[in-house]
């Protein structure tokens, strides 16, 4: 092996870019954990009231567990870490529009806002579910307050879960539309960092 052979290889290594962990086991567990949930609560209804009543329990349980998990867990999981203020949600907004937003090796400030919308959004459609459970069905934790409810309050508060999860779904498409565009700006697969785990560092 001769001199120049060892020297291509040498700078074929430094033109690799540096990987680097960046989101941990526990958030990549809830992220997917959390988006099965939702579609399994969405697509049963009242097809399959068991499943859906179980599948809106697993999606607060999982949004409880990453709340806490954004004041204690690892520095990109850390709610300080992505949540910004309005005015630099906007101003990214306006840069990433004209394919010139800055790259993040966490969520982008557009990013933290739409995880922030999601939770609520899917804390509002849980519980709102369970008064409708509660009225309708005289089940689950909301029964005793709602059980004397009137059959019109009762439609009333099933409209109201209805369209707060079809505003989830529309959060939920709003994202990937984000990460589609991120990933074609920034040349990286967001979707498959999310998986793995891994990203390419910010300096190479």
């Amino acid at each position: 092996m001769n001199e120049t052979t060892l020297f291509s290889r040498d700078n074929s290594r430094e033109s690799q870019p540096r990987m680097v962990r960046v989101w941990d086991p526990l958030v990549r567990l809830l992220h997917w954990s959390l988006a099965a949930s939702f579609a399994t609560a969405f697509l049963t209804e009242d097809d399959l009231l068991a499943l859906h009543v179980w599948a809106g329990y697993g999606v607060l349980g999982l949004i409880f567990v990453r709340l806490l998990w954004g004041f204690v867990g690892p520095r990109h999981a850390r709610w300080s870490d992505f949540v910004k203020e309005p005015g630099e949600v906007i101003t990214y907004l306006k840069d990433a529009v004209r394919f010139r937003a800055a790259r993040y090796l966490g969520h982008n400030p557009a990013g933290g806002a739409m995880a922030v919308a999601l939770i609520v959004s899917l804390t509002a459609t849980c519980l709102t579910g369970l008064a409708v459970y509660g009225a309708q069905e005289l089940s689950g934790p909301m029964a005793p307050l709602l059980s004397g409810l009137s059959e019109n309050w009762a439609h009333a508060l099933e409209d109201i879960h209805e369209f707060l999860a079809n505003l989830t779904l529309l959060l939920v498409f709003l994202h990937l539309a984000g990460v589609a565009l991120a990933s074609l700006q920034h040349h990286e697969n967001l979707v498959r960092a999310m998986i793995t785990g891994i990203k390419r560092s910010e300096t190479q």
